[in-house]
């Protein structure tokens, strides 16, 4: 592997189509007849009060849950190779009893890689984390935010084209965040698409090139980042920014 995410094979599955897309759960309205195409490229960044559906939205874009309306239409077939093109990392991240290469290494096997080219994209993906020297340290003992960007590091081992992440700085201190945010620009630059929730404003602001505004379970707004900042369409957005509760 000469360079992260620069060699991908076969055609591109995005853009990626919710159409209609809903989610009931125990008898109330999740997620509420949202349309929207994300294409490849803008880092979308999904901002919305606590409760506004930004996790369940990303679940159900990531296939982890089905809609009960609708539907997530991606460019590629559906199957297994849809399932290899993209990955998730969670705001508490799962870590096998494992040492840091062998997180990254185990989900290299699983996706049918050779030792010898496991070896080599461990170390190429450790180097570029920042963390080399953490590479036989059990991944558990791991700081928070160490094992954040391990986690993220595995993701990016896979070479995704989309990378889901669900708030992934929201327990970390503000040292912390920083790694993960340069981590998430280099995956970017790579030429990853980054679709990500957080709660945190001045992130948003940084890494965002498209705004998805959620409310109640509804899309309220959608678009770029720099006019959504600089004056929000609706009301809600704008209660949003001002840091006012929308009920």
């Amino acid at each position: 592997m000469t360079a992260l995410g620069k060699e991908r094979d076969g055609a591109s599955i995005l853009p990626l189509r919710l159409e209609g897309v809903s989610y009931a759960a125990g008898g109330e309205m999740r997620i509420a007849e949202i349309d929207i195409e994300l294409a490849a490229g803008p880092r979308t960044i999904i901002l919305g009060p606590n409760g506004a559906g930004k996790s369940l939205l990303l679940r159900l874009c990531h296939g982890l849950i089905q809609p009960t309306a609708g539907r997530v239409r991606w460019r590629g077939s559906p199957g297994p190779a849809l399932r290899r093109r993209q990955a998730m990392v969670f705001q508490r991240p799962i870590m096998l009893r494992r040492s840091a290469a062998g997180n990254i290494g185990f989900a290299l096997k699983l996706r049918g890689l050779g030792r010898s080219e496991r070896r080599e994209r461990i170390a190429e993906v450790l180097r570029r984390t920042g963390l080399s020297a953490l590479a036989h340290q059990p991944a558990r003992v791991l700081s928070g935010g160490e094992q954040q960007r391990l986690a993220l590091a595995r993701a990016w081992a896979l070479e995704p084209e989309v990378l889901f992440l669900d708030e992934p700085t929201a327990s970390l201190d503000p040292a912390a965040t920083r790694a993960v945010e340069e981590l998430v620009q280099s995956i970017h630059r790579s030429g990853t698409k980054i679709v990500m929730t957080t709660h945190d404003l001045g992130q948003a602001r940084r890494l965002a090139d498209q705004i998805l505004f959620l409310n109640h379970g509804r899309l309220v707004e959608a678009g770029p980042a720099a006019p959504f900042f600089a004056g929000p369409a609706t009301p809600e957005a704008a209660a949003f920014l001002k840091g006012e509760l929308t009920w």
